[in-house]
């Protein structure tokens, strides 16, 4: 058995064709370039992290805020050149460690507008910057001999099919419960969309409904093992553009679509990228790794590895620790890859009580948060905490020590009858977060 995966890790790092990193790279640097640009233009960075007074951040993160006035387009401006600098390879390394760095603060930052594909691209990004895809088709190559390569080891490309294939797999899993099997989300988040461009009318037939709805489950769990089969690839690689790009017209979520399209690239045989991207390309240095013996520094990073895909496959699975339905109490939700599951609404405001003079007031949370923080906070419990807690500070600023806050809460989930989210009788501002345990004040329907 020891022998066994000991071939297994020693094939890693054979050297095979790095073709498919380098146009990898590229197609990166683009999309995380139009990522944080397309940012500024469209108003995002203003919305999100501009125009709030307080943003949610990662919580024990309270320090880590939006730079004042006009900071925050600036420090967008620069990570979209460093997108640029990776795409053409220059200074790879240092310009992807900068927007890593960056990115990884305003996923931090502010919690109103969370999106997996924001978490996976911190992940591809610690992957980017693990492997040398700038040994070639690069400024970097041009003025340093000693990166240029044309080979990378297996490993390099691995990683990256792996991390896939927990991304999908567990969006599949994710998708087999009645909320999306029976089309209770589809039905919702398409009913919107009556009149949308030219496809409004379709989106609202059954037929097609039926077929985001199954046709969702196995594209997600079948995708990733349809273009590792060469027999299959052409065939997934189509399907997965039609795939992704229905889903950038329909629900509009950025680049992640077409990061999606991008990764696919790593599927294909590296002589069919090289022969059609870099005709130029002589490929040098390729041989079969001999050695028999496992070296220390190979094991090493195949241990890391290891204990980085183990930790991956356990974040989706860590909300069944938890008491309660992740759908409604949200604990376990995020890092999981429940993607596109639900429609959450809900009703949100609070009873303030002093207790020195017993008075007590309603507090509309519109008064001091934008209307996008307020509907995104409204059936999320960490987030409605973080309010109670601000609330408290506030008032403690207006001579008002100790205030008690109380949250009512109205949600409801994919169209279902409301609940409330947050026992009305439990003053917030006494209850610490529990991040790796159940809060009894969060409920969830029975």
């Amino acid at each position: 058995m020891l022998n066994f995966f000991s071939r297994i890790i020693q094939k890693q790092f054979d050297p095979v064709d790095n073709s498919p990193l380098i146009l990898f790279r590229i197609i990166f640097g683009f999309l995380i370039f139009a990522e944080t640009f397309g940012a500024i233009l469209t108003g995002w960075v203003k919305q999100a992290l501009i125009e709030p007074m307080f943003t949610f951040t990662l919580i024990g993160l309270e320090w880590l805020q939006p730079l004042p006035g006009s900071g925050m387009y600036a420090y967008f401006a620069l990570m979209a050149i460093c997108g640029l600098c990776v795409m053409v390879g220059y200074r790879y390394r240092l310009s992807l460690s900068i927007f890593t760095i960056l990115w990884t603060l305003v996923y931090w930052m502010q919690k109103s507008h969370y999106n997996n594909h924001y978490y996976l691209l911190i992940l591809l990004c610690l992957f980017m910057l693990c492997v040398p895809a700038h040994a070639y088709a690069s400024f970097d190559a041009k003025r340093w001999s000693s990166v240029v390569s044309m080979t990378c080891p297996r490993w390099c490309i691995t990683i990256f099919i792996i991390q896939l294939w927990i991304v999908f797999t567990f969006a599949a899993l994710n998708k087999i419960y009645p909320g999306w099997v029976e089309g209770h989300f589809i039905q919702v988040a398409l009913s919107s969309k009556n009149g949308y461009w030219l496809i409004g009318d379709l989106l609202q037939k059954q037929w097609l409904q039926n077929l985001v709805i199954y046709g969702g489950i196995f594209f997600d769990l079948l995708i990733v093992y349809f273009l590792l089969w060469k027999k299959t690839r052409v065939i997934a690689f189509i399907t997965s553009i039609v795939f992704h790009v229905f889903n950038a017209v329909v629900f509009q979520i950025g680049i992640f679509p077409f990061m999606m399209i991008g990764l696919t690239v790593l599927f294909f045989n590296p002589e069919t990228i090289r022969k059609a991207f870099f005709p130029k390309k002589t490929l040098i240095g390729l041989s079969n790794n001999k050695q028999t013996e496992l070296k220390a520094g190979r094991l090493a990073l195949a241990i890391v590895f290891a204990i980085y895909f183990g930790f991956q496959v356990y974040l989706p699975l860590r909300h069944h620790l938890y008491k309660g339905d992740v759908s409604w109490t949200e604990e376990g939700h995020r890092l999981s890859w429940r993607m596109m599951l639900r429609v959450k609404y809900g009703n949100l405001d609070f009873k303030l009580k002093d207790p020195k003079t017993d008075n007590t007031w309603r507090v509309d949370p519109m008064d001091f948060f934008t209307a996008k923080q307020v509907a995104a906070a409204a059936s999320k419990p960490d987030m409605i905490w973080q309010m109670a807690r601000w609330m408290e500070k506030h008032y403690k600023k207006e001579g008002i020590a100790d205030v008690e806050v109380y949250a009512n809460t109205s949600v409801s989930l994919n169209g279902s009858t409301r609940h409330a989210i947050i026992d009305p009788e439990i003053d917030l501002t006494r209850m610490k977060w529990q991040s790796f345990r159940h809060s009894t004040w969060i409920l969830s329907p029975k």
